[in-house]
């Protein structure tokens, strides 16, 4: 059974067997681990076409008798101020990802944190009043390797305001965290009630 140094105290808890003991896939982690980053790109970038920009669209000289080469329209992507050739349009770049393959890649990720040590548990009950200071006490005792990802739920105010400012702790939703989020953290902190929220996502 894996187990889990609980925040703030020297004893260790159980971890879900079924969340943490998920054999590692290298080639399903990877493949979610982009897809989740890809999914995450603006895909904003946009250049006019010769079509798009403010240009006459005037033969800029007659064709003949001027003694100098031939021209069309002053938009040719070759001219300054023209158009641009197969330049980037707006675009998302999610890759397709099955719901079997993620939610296993993502136990897989959560079980290599509780193979090596670097998992905590967090009882979100104790932090109804933020505390910043508390927060990163409680991981200087623990020794958490940055960065550290803290995983809560939804209604865990308090506990997200306090470790929220600490340099290099992200805070996140359990229901919004991908494969990235989790390999990305050199530590993990998870609270009891996004132990449930995972455990109803993944299982």
């Amino acid at each position: 059974m894996p187990k889990a140094t609980v925040l703030g105290k020297t004893a260790k808890a159980d971890l879900p067997k079924e969340l943490f003991a998920e054999p590692f896939h290298h080639s399903l982690v990877d493949e979610a681990a982009r897809a989740d980053l890809a999914a995450r790109r603006r895909g904003a970038a946009s250049t006019r076409t010769r079509a798009e920009v403010a240009m006459t669209g005037a033969k800029a000289w007659r064709q003949k008798g001027t003694g100098r080469a031939r021209v069309g329209a002053l938009s040719a992507p070759s001219r300054m101020g023209g158009g641009v050739a197969f330049g980037p349009k707006p675009r998302h770049y999610t890759v397709k990802v099955n719901r079997k393959a993620r939610r296993r890649a993502l136990r897989a990720a959560l079980s290599v944190h509780a193979e090596r040590d670097s998992a905590a548990l967090l009882d979100a009950a104790g932090f109804e009043k933020p505390s910043t200071k508390t927060a990163a006490e409680a991981l200087g005792k623990w020794g958490a390797k940055r960065p550290t990802l803290v995983v809560l739920a939804g209604k865990e105010i308090g506990a997200a305001k306090s470790f929220r400012n600490i340099d290099r702790v992200a805070v996140a939703d359990a229901d919004a965290i991908g494969v990235a989020d989790v390999i990305g953290a050199a530590s993990l902190v998870v609270s009891e009630g996004a132990l449930e929220k995972l455990r109803g996502r993944l299982v």
